[in-house]
């Protein structure tokens, strides 16, 4: 079922065109959700187009979302399906918070001065 949610929002991202669609497994980090889904709009408009066609895709197979959330802005939406949560974002957003190295499950590089 978990795989089906997935494909249905990755293809929803991919018929609008949605750019760098990444999907993180984060169960051994999270308790909250199992898949993290990120993918980039080239503006605003994009962005909520981009949430809307998951939303409308997900809706269609029976999937409801929980929670919708920066859909005012258009800078960075959050589509919360409860196992699986799907944040859409402005490049200049995503670049900025880097969500796919703080939940990555390989820690940082840490230079130790000698």
């Amino acid at each position: 079922m978990q795989s089906e949610l997935s494909d249905i929002v990755v293809n929803a991202l991919e018929d609008l065109k949605g750019q760098q669609i990444q999907s993180l497994d984060v169960t051994t980090l999270s308790n909250v959700m199992d898949t993290f889904v990120i993918a980039t709009g080239t503006s605003s408009r994009h962005v909520k187009s981009l949430a809307n066609n998951v939303v409308a895709d997900a809706k269609e197979k029976g999937f409801r979302p929980i929670g919708l959330e920066g859909m005012e802005e258009g800078e960075w939406v959050l589509v919360d399906f409860g196992d699986m949560v799907v944040h859409v974002m402005l490049a200049t957003t995503r670049s900025f918070y880097e969500l796919e190295k703080l939940w990555s499950t390989e820690p940082a590089s840490r230079h130790q001065p000698e």
